[in-house]
């Protein structure tokens, strides 16, 4: 089970518009990730000073939570960070993170972390649809609601 839910997980972080990052037990932040399976690892463009750019100049860790019903997925990801090459910034460079820099990927301030997963809780859900039948089910059988798949992960 835990190969097809890190599967899974993989398939449906694709799918993500955001979450929210926390480095140095500092505020949690909004960012919108870059998933790169292949290099287990997943992306985000980030100003230099942010707390995701210090930690990851000393290979700090990091949280990255999501909760988003449209992907089908919820969960809270542990990992390291550490700072992205300016090549990987060209490849992973976006609408979402052209918003945020006046200069775009040449802007100055414009860098990026890379988010290396060690250890995951994960909840993958059904689509909305599926999951009001389960609560209607849940409450004219009188048994609980199955909230689809979950586990722990290793990376």
């Amino acid at each position: 089970m835990a190969s097809d839910l890190k599967d899974m997980f993989w398939k449906r972080l694709d799918n993500v518009q955001a979450g929210l990052l926390s480095a140095d037990s500092e505020r949690p932040v909004p960012m919108a990730p870059q998933t790169d399976r292949d290099e287990k690892a997943i992306w985000f463009v980030t100003a230099k000073g942010s707390t995701a750019e210090r930690a990851a100049k000393s290979g700090g860790d990091g949280r990255f939570d999501v909760a988003d019903p449209k992907a089908g997925l919820y969960a809270t990801i542990d990992g390291k960070l550490d700072l992205g090459s300016e090549d990987k910034l060209e490849e992973v460079w976006n609408a979402f993170a052209a918003a945020w820099f006046k200069d775009g990927k040449d802007d100055k301030d414009a860098t990026l972390v890379k988010f290396t997963p060690h250890s995951a809780e994960v909840w993958a859900t059904e689509n909305s649809v599926s999951f009001l039948y389960e609560v209607a089910k849940a409450n004219v059988t009188k048994q609980t609601a199955s909230g689809g798949e979950h586990g722990r992960l290793a990376f």
